[in-house]
């Protein structure tokens, strides 16, 4: 995020984080990291943030259809609480409106995770209305070596899918897994918008602060456009 949004043309942030702790990418630790919420967002309070992410995709999306929508009100009233109105918004949450601010229903996704956990993101996409035309799963399951994946991994597991008739490519459905150098080289390989989870709450972020939403070298998503309003 933080080399997302230096890119600004003419805004300038600070960054400020609070981390759950997780180690192996499951379902039984994704439920034990989630529990961990309220500590990190006081912790964010007490800097009066102007905005928050929730950035840990698959933590919401494996816990049920629509659940973005719930943990955002959670935090929403839990900022409030404190006299605080940050702009907020989920990983999960932020990938399917920059979806559908690119007027994309039929997309393929690249994941790190294991088979299972990957499957829920692609049923909690669907639930969202999405037409998921093809994904891989990279089976990664620690959560430092996420962090690590190669960008040639990533590009070839791309290279890999059907993306015949797709709208657009989430080269990253996750916020860790090392993509933005690989966006602009994939939407000229692939000729269709590619976007992260990472480049979606970037612009989710930049929606909700009322600034312009360029941010150059990201994709299509974030290339020179004037604020969207939010949904």
């Amino acid at each position: 995020m933080p080399a997302l949004l230096t890119r600004h043309p003419s805004a300038s942030f600070s960054f400020h984080a609070s981390r759950m702790r997780m180690h192996r990418v499951s379902a039984e630790e994704l439920a034990a990291m989630n529990a961990q919420r309220e500590r990190c967002v006081d912790e964010l309070a007490d800097a009066g943030v102007d905005a928050v992410l929730y950035a840990c995709l698959v933590a919401i999306m494996a816990q049920g259809p629509g659940e973005h929508r719930r943990v955002e009100e959670l935090v929403r009233a839990q900022t409030a609480a404190r006299g605080q109105d940050p702009a907020l918004v989920s990983s999960a949450g932020a990938l399917v409106d920059a979806l559908a601010a690119l007027s994309a229903r039929r997309i393929a996704l690249v994941t790190p995770y294991v088979r299972p956990l990957a499957e829920q993101v692609v049923a909690y996409l669907e639930a969202e209305g999405l037409e998921v035309v093809d994904w891989a799963a990279l089976e990664v399951a620690d959560n430092a070596e996420v962090g690590c994946i190669p960008g040639d991994r990533v590009l070839a597991a791309a290279r890999g899918l059907d993306l015949g008739g797709a709208d657009a490519l989430v080269i990253s459905a996750c916020v860790q897994m090392p993509s933005l150098p690989l966006i602009p080289r994939a939407e000229e390989e692939f000729g269709l918008p590619v976007l992260s989870a990472a480049t979606a709450g970037a612009f989710c972020l930049l929606r909700g602060l009322g600034l312009p939403i360029e941010l150059p070298d990201a994709g299509a998503l974030l290339r020179t456009r004037s604020t969207v309003p939010a949904r």
